[in-house]
């Protein structure tokens, strides 16, 4: 369902110059919680996480922002119908561990700290947390404890930023 929701959502949303960063749907009781995570879009004349700094992506979307966001994606669902059953909506900003699911994603936080969680594990390993160094063809580096590690970008489970 959520990917199916990442499809049918990130349109309307983009047309409103914000980018979907991600979807979780919770049941609770009789229904559930519909969160979205948005974020400025790419065209938002922002920098690099290092280079804006990882705390100011809380500081760019307003409570109007989500407003805006909300109101649109409310017409889609009602109009789509894609969830049965009473739920809630929820928009906000992706917070100061957002979540990384696009390459996108990773070469805007280069030199950010980051957590990384594999799939399958790379020399017994499966958890990262280290300094995002750079993008290196469909892999990221990552520096922990001072040694560079690539991990494939089809290897991530997950990923977030890691302030520290």
């Amino acid at each position: 369902m959520r990917e199916a929701l990442m499809r049918l959502l990130e349109p309307p949303i983009e047309a409103l110059g914000f980018e979907l960063i991600d979807i979780e749907f919770a049941q609770a009781g009789r229904g559930g919680v519909l969160r979205i995570y948005i974020d400025r879009g790419a065209g938002s004349g922002r920098g690099a996480g290092a280079e804006i700094g990882v705390h100011e992506t809380e500081l760019n979307i307003t409570v109007d922002d989500c407003a805006t966001v909300s109101h649109a994606v409310s017409r889609v669902l009602e109009a789509e119908d894609p969830i049965k059953g009473h739920y809630t909506l929820e928009v906000s900003s992706p917070g100061f561990d957002r979540i990384l699911r696009k390459r996108a994603h990773f070469e805007r936080f280069v030199g950010a700290r980051i957590f990384a969680e594999l799939k399958l594990p790379i020399d017994g390993r499966r958890r990262f947390v280290g300094l995002l160094k750079s993008i290196a063809g469909d892999s990221i580096v990552i520096e922990v404890d001072g040694q560079a590690h690539g991990l494939p970008l089809e290897r991530i489970q997950k990923a977030r930023l890691r302030p520290e």
